[in-house]
């Protein structure tokens, strides 16, 4: 079977499949008229979905493709086809998810900010520090990565609610509540953790009236998409004091405008959409998995529900 990889770092892929399946041929190139002549040729692709979404514009279909990224926006673009198989990267992001909500929760409990403030400033701070036992997290969006985030918060003694697209049992989880109910939830959190997918109902939740809602000692954090945040309306809301602060890792735009008032804002960190890179060892073994699944006309991790948007 012909596999094409469509990535930036393709040779690496190319490299990690060879040794992972070397009964798998692969095609892939970093020069785009030269991939798009391999897509001809291959019925299943691995790759980023801005360059998949290139190579369907030029008219070409998969009947597969495995996307290497969580979300796949690029993909649900207007006009494109959706005759063909598609699954995301699931299975791979939990742990350094995890571990990047973990820096900016332990360092917000510790005020590390604020104590690297009065070493510049040469004035001891002695304030104790505080500790994530007890603390109320919610955590918006509890499918395959919040649900790993919630597993490795467990031993913190924190409690967890969540938000999903419909209310369910699921643990760890205290409560999973509906979209609906965002509203209520924010109002007893003190970590507000967003990582819910880029859908149309997903767009501008966190706006005005929803930062009202915070608690004046939350902290929120920003590691699903750009465009649930209404941007102006979460700066004045960090001015007024409606929260302590905020961790934006992703933006309606990327990389973030010069002017744009978040690179001033009183209270906000931006981390460079760096939470949660895809390692490529992790993906070829997802993708293994996922292909000796496809070839056995079993189903695979991850598929896309285009209806759904994820």
């Amino acid at each position: 079977m012909r596999i094409l990889i469509a990535e930036q770092d393709h040779a690496v892929y190319a490299r990690l499949l060879h040794q992972a399946a070397p009964d798998l041929e692969v095609l892939t190139s970093g020069n785009s008229a030269e991939l798009a002549r391999h897509a001809s040729h291959c019925t299943v692709w691995l790759g980023e979905p801005d360059l998949i979404a290139t190579l369907l514009r030029q008219g070409h279909v998969p009947d597969w493709a495995q996307s290497t990224w969580a979300g796949i926006p690029p993909l649900l673009a207007e006009g494109l086809p959706r005759n063909y198989r598609l699954s995301r990267a699931v299975g791979i992001f939990g742990q350094v998810m995890a571990e990047y909500m973990l820096t900016y929760m332990l360092g917000h409990e510790r005020d590390v900010l604020a104590r690297l403030v009065s070493q510049v400033e040469r004035r001891w701070d002695g304030r104790p520090g505080n500790s994530l036992e007890g603390r109320r997290v919610l955590i918006v969006g509890t499918g395959d990565i919040g649900q790993r985030v919630a597993e490795f918060l467990v031993p913190f003694g924190v409690t967890l609610h969540g938000i999903a697209s419909e209310a369910r049992q699921q643990a760890p989880f205290v409560e999973v509540a509906g979209l609906d109910q965002l509203p209520r939830l924010v109002g007893e959190a003190d970590y507000v953790l967003n990582l819910l997918p880029d859908t149309l109902a997903t767009h501008d939740l966190y706006d005005a009236a929803l930062f009202a809602r915070f608690r004046p000692t939350a902290l929120f954090i920003n590691a699903g998409r750009g465009v649930a945040v209404v941007d102006a309306d979460l700066v004045e809301a960090l001015k007024q004091g409606h929260l302590a602060g905020a961790v934006i890792d992703v933006c309606r735009q990327e990389p973030l405008p010069l002017r744009h008032p978040f690179w001033t804002a009183w209270g906000l960190l931006l981390t460079g959409h760096s939470s949660a890179p895809t390692s490529p060892a992790a993906m070829v073994r997802l993708f293994v998995e996922n292909i000796r699944a496809y070839q056995a006309g079993q189903g695979v991790r991850g598929e896309v529900d285009f209806q759904r948007g994820y």
